[in-house]
């Protein structure tokens, strides 16, 4: 499968007024990709669509809310109609409600599944067909580390990205039975530092948080890039998230013994702030047409991103280690002979 250069792309972002799209959308144009940028925030967009158009880009705003599929369908077929075709379709809208589940009503569980794994779906089921038609492509879905373990205070957020998973992993294998030439690629982010938290409908009666540290969403904006060139499964950003994926699959009991410790402590701030003050779980709110959140003096480097980036040395330092561990086995195994 080969995927085209990003300055020959036309790229969709659906979720880009702030955060990880917004800071995707100003990428792909900065390396002269077309972009159609999409969200419910008129005025973000307009601020985005300004911003890439001062630096000499090009982009079109056209909004949506993503739970309704009329609305990303006509993201698609705008984006078709105005540029010629579609290459790569990035969905990164989201919403969250941090509460103990007991405390969330059932319209609020729901639209947190509406926003962010119905709206995923029907980004695919809009995007799909332009792809075909195109003859290749990616659909890049931004979902979470917690598609590989869920936190505390995040069920319906929690749920929502497992669901994302479970469902690229079968419409990924769909597409590769017909040998259709689209990638399928699921990123996911470790804590990041955007305007989220900040927009998040909260029951905890202080400013949530991540469980700290957090990686800038620039980190997240590279890997989207990386994969929009380059077929790629799926890509944990942020070395943080790489450790409890990892620490998940070796012991469970484990990880749910950590995230008790920290994981319920470490979401809330001191700053008071009411389940009433504005969110955008039903409707969006403004002030937060930003890439980052309030959280930069908590943000780290991450390493192993490079790997990802750099398949070849990924998999020759794999292949080194594994080398290496042989030749110690060996030696230690001549060792004890010599020493019998």
């Amino acid at each position: 499968m080969k995927l085209k250069a990003i300055d020959q792309q036309v790229v969709a972002v659906v979720g880009a007024s702030s955060g990880i799209g917004r800071e995707t959308a100003l990428a792909f144009a900065k390396q002269r990709a077309k972009v159609v940028v999409s969200a419910r925030s008129q005025s973000g967009l307009a601020s985005l669509v300004s911003e890439i158009s001062q630096f000499g880009g090009e982009a079109i705003a056209i909004p949506a809310d993503v739970s309704v599929f009329e609305q990303v369908q006509k993201v698609a077929d705008k984006t078709v109609e105005y540029y010629g075709r579609l290459d790569t379709w990035v969905h990164a809208a989201g919403t969250a409600i941090i509460a103990p589940f007991e405390q969330v009503t059932p319209d609020e569980f729901k639209r947190v599944i509406d926003v962010n794994l119905m709206g995923q779906v029907y980004g695919a089921m809009a995007a799909l067909p332009h792809l075909r038609r195109e003859g290749r492509g990616a659909l890049i879905h931004i979902s979470s580390v917690e598609a590989r373990r869920s936190m505390p205070l995040q069920s319906s957020y929690s749920a929502s990205k497992h669901g994302i998973e479970g469902f690229l992993d079968s419409l990924r294998v769909e597409l590769q039975h017909e040998g259709v030439p689209i990638s399928v690629t699921n990123v996911m982010p470790s804590v990041i530092n955007t305007p989220f938290y900040n927009k998040a409908l909260t029951k905890l009666g202080v400013k949530p948080t991540g469980v700290p540290p957090y990686y800038q969403p620039s980190l997240v904006a590279k890997a989207i890039l990386h994969v929009a060139e380059h077929p790629t499964r799926d890509i944990i950003v942020g070395d943080v998230g790489r450790f409890l994926d990892l620490l998940q699959k070796l012991s469970p009991e484990l990880t749910d013994a950590l995230l008790n410790l920290i994981g319920i402590t470490g979401q809330k701030t001191d700053t008071i702030k009411s389940e009433s003050d504005p969110n955008n779980l039903f409707e969006p709110i403004e002030g937060y047409d930003k890439t980052t959140g309030d959280f930069s003096d908590k943000t780290i480097p991450s390493f192993f991103d490079w790997f990802d980036f750099h398949p070849a040395a990924k998999w020759g330092t794999v292949a080194g280690l594994g080398v290496l561990a042989l030749l110690a086995t060996q030696i230690l195994q001549d060792t004890t002979e010599s020493l019998k």
